[in-house]
Formats: C-alpha cells, structure tokens, sequence
C-alpha cells in the first residue's frame, strides 16, 4: 500500500494518492488531472475511484475531468446529489482497492454530504482516515459554507459536526494518521495548524474539537467569530456540484501569446481585466496603466478569489517569463477560466512598445518613520483584523484588503495614502486596486509592518496574543 498527500501551498490544500496491488483511488483533486494520471502511469497502476470528501468551495475540483479520462468512478457521500455520473456511497460501505480497503463514514456537520474515508490495511487493520474538512490538524471545518443547501442554521450544523465527529471519528484508534484537505492558511477554518498531518491519539490531546467538552460550548466556539467566506466559495461549490470545462479547453481559451499591440486591442474590444502576477518589487517599478496586481509567489488563487467578484470576467494576464501556463492553471483552480490571452514577452514588451505606463510611489521603513514624526501622515494597516488587534503602529487605522471594496468609498481620491501589511504583498495588491479606480496618492511601505517594527522608529502597540479562534 502506497499513501502520498500532494500539498499545495498556495491553496493550502491536501489531494491524496493511494495505490495498492496495481490500482490507485485519488481523493480530493486539484483541477489538472496529468500529475494523478502520470503517477498512476509510472506505477503500471489504474485509477479507479476517485473519491470526493464533499462539495468543496475553495478550489474546483478535477473529479469530472479526472474521472473521464480514466474510467474511474466518482464517489460522493450520502445525501450528494451532483448533476453527474457518480456514485452515491451508504453509511460504512466498503470499497475494494486492490489488497486493501476504504470505507466511507458519513460525518455531516462542515456540509451535509461531508464524509471521511477510512483506510483498512491489507490484514484489515485501521490505517488512515481522509477527514476532508470534518477535521482539520488543530481545527474543524467551518458550519457555515453550506447551511442553506442544508435548510439549518450553523449552529444546527455544527451541532451536527459535533455528534459526527463522537460517532465516527473519535471511536477510531489513537494510532490512526489523520490526512485532512486541508493545513494552516485556508478559509475553511479558523485556527489550523502548520502540519499537515498527525495521528488521531495527538488530536484528541491537542484539538480543543476532540476534547472533553460539552456539545453547546462546542457549537458556541465554533460559531463564534467567523469571519465571512470570500466571495468565490459559493460559486466553487456550485461548480463542482454541476460539472466544469475540460481544464484543457482552459488552457486552450488562455495561453493566447499576444504582442503590445494585440493585447491593447483586446482590453479595449473585451474589457477584459489586466492580471499583472509579477513580483511586488517589479509591478511597483512599472506596469501597465489599471492593472491588478497579485503576485504568483503569495497566496494567489485566494486573492483572486477574494478581490475578482466575477468568474466569467475576461482576464489578459502579464506574467513572468515562462510561467504563462502555471497562471492560467492557478486560476483555473478557483474557478476562474476566461483567460483569453498574455502579454509575449511579458512587461518588457510593453516598455518597448514606448505605450504609457504606471508606477507605485514606495518609501522605505525607516524614511516613512522620519516622515511621520515630522507631519500627520494617513496611514492604512491592511493586514486582517486579528493581526491589527495583536500589534499595530499607534494611531494606524485598520481597513483590512479583504473588504477594499467596501471601505474605498470612505477615502478621498485627492488624499496621500501610505499603506501596509505585514510583508508588502497585500498592500502592493490594495495599492494597484486603488490606482486603478483612480487613487492616485498612494504610497506602499516597503517591507511591511515588520520593517516599520524594527526600523521606523515609531510607537506600536505592546503584542497582544491573538485569541486562539480569532
């Protein structure tokens, strides 16, 4: 028996690969079927199942694609009802794979078709349950995300987590591996931990989920403080209930190489909207007049799809050198798949062309401390609440990027603005969504709040740890 976790970072999401005796169940796919379909075929082996935890509304799965160009079968809990072909498992069924066997546990509670898979050995001996997001390292999925398909409320649902997770789950053994899909930095939770991974025994010490506590102070601390969940997260859902383009025909509409020229044309004929996915450092020294920026080495589909509300808008996108198809894929992943095309050569033909550009107005930590105490500067900390209310410049007011949408009405687009975050990512993003809505007066800090920290010279907060749930 062969169990792989394929980790992406990006949407801090967990795909398994499990292979015994010549076949191969994949669960939870990202949307590009090669990387499965090669691993099984330099195995020898064959997929058979692929195996859904539940609708998932982070990323667009590859189940449909995956499962026609294998012959697999898709396997969905109980209750499912996607408008595919797929398998709808009972309660404990049991699926042969190869010399070993999965065995399907209803867990409602994150959504009402969410379900465990657990794996038995080949002497038939508990291994490894696939939790999806009933249980996550440190943390349980949120109830919130499907109570309407449901018909309850989230404290209905998460009284539901609750009972699953004293039914299925903890009666397993302690020395059971727990693979959930997903680790630290994903929506679906509020207080992941880093490891992806873990045995239950270390789960029932550490996860507060786990522990001996009552069934109303679980749902109370599950259901408080959740934070709203990006815009995208329905549509995801719906999408991979209903079924999606080939990532193929994906790829086909977008990796259009297109000259200065070319390009013009099509933002202007479709009013598509420019990505520039460069770095910070680069996109700040010059980019392409209402570009957007979201750079690739960050946390990129989420932004995209925290920040782009529409999933059919056209995108053109200026990227690196090389890495036009990695980009068309990473959207692809949550759902957005109308790239119609990318700027050949990247920015450095644009320059050429001698077409206007734009640039962002940077400062550096230390010359933006000399600047405060010299005069009253407009200062927006962008970073998420949690982060603010742990420590913050004094006197920095905090409109986290998430919500830009909602608070730019509340800034004069005649004001100089210095914004920041943690690292410059965010406020780089904020400051080119505002430039293109006609801000003008904008500064980013370079290097963030850890910079103006250590270098800037001014007064900020003593640290406050953040509330574990917050």
């Amino acid at each position: 028996m062969k169990v792989e976790q394929l980790y992406t970072g990006c949407l801090a999401e967990a795909a398994y690969y499990i292979e015994s005796n010549g076949e191969v169940a994949i669960i939870d796919p990202l949307r590009e079927t090669a990387p499965y379909i090669k691993k099984a075929e330099a195995a020898g082996a064959k997929i058979k199942y692929v195996f859904e935890t539940h609708f998932h509304a982070d990323f667009v799965s590859g189940h449909v694609d995956l499962a026609k160009r294998t012959g697999a079968t898709i396997v969905y809990g109980p209750t499912a009802s996607p408008s595919f072909d797929a398998y709808i498992a009972k309660d404990d069924e049991e699926f042969q794979l190869g010399n070993i066997t999965i065995k399907a546990l209803h867990t409602p509670g994150h959504t009402p078709e969410s379900t465990c898979y657990l794996c038995l050995d080949e002497n038939g001996e508990q291994y490894c349950v696939f939790t999806g997001d009933t249980l996550f390292i440190g943390d349980v999925g949120r109830p919130d995300l499907a109570q309407k398909s449901a018909n309850k409320t989230e404290q209905e649902m998460a009284g539901d987590l609750y009972d699953s997770l004293r039914s299925k789950i903890m009666p397993l053994g302690d020395h059971v591996l727990v693979y959930p899909a997903h680790g630290a930095g994903s929506a679906c939770g509020k207080n992941m931990s880093k490891e992806t991974f873990d045995t239950l025994a270390n789960q029932k010490k550490s996860n507060y989920a786990l522990s001996n506590i009552s069934k109303e102070a679980f749902v109370k601390e599950l259901t408080t403080g959740i934070l709203p969940p990006p815009q995208y997260f329905s549509k995801n859902a719906q999408m991979n209930k209903e079924g999606i383009d080939s990532i193929d025909a994906v790829f086909e509409r977008g990796l259009h190489a297109l000259d200065a020229e070319q390009f013009e044309q099509a933002a202007n004929e479709t009013g598509a909207l420019i990505l520039d996915v460069r770095s910070a450092e680069d996109f700040a020294k010059g980019f392409i007049p209402n570009s957007i920026f979201i750079g690739l080495d960050g946390q990129f589909a989420p932004w995209v799809g925290a920040l782009i509300t529409d999933l059919h808008q056209p995108i053109l996108l200026v990227t690196p050198g090389g890495r036009e198809e990695e980009t068309v894929k990473r959207l692809a992943r949550v759902g957005y798949d109308y790239t119609i095309g990318f700027l050949k050569g990247g920015f450095t033909t644009w320059l050429a062309s001698g077409k206007e550009i734009d640039k962002v107005d940077e400062v550096d930590a230390q010359k933006f401390g000399g600047l405060a105490k010299e005069s009253e500067l407009n200062i927006i900390d962008v970073r998420k609440l949690g982060e603010y209310e742990a420590e913050h410049v004094e006197g920095v007011e905090n409109k986290p990027l998430d919500f830009v949408n909602d608070w730019m009405g509340d800034i004069n687009k005649n004001t100089r603005y210095y914004l920041h975050c943690a690292g410059g990512y965010r406020s780089m993003i904020t400051a080119s969504i505002l430039k293109a809505r006609g801000f003008d007066e904008v500064v980013n800090i370079k290097g963030g709040y850890s910079a103006i920290k250590n270098e800037s010279g001014l007064k900020t907060t003593d640290f406050s740890c953040p509330s574990k749930r917050n």
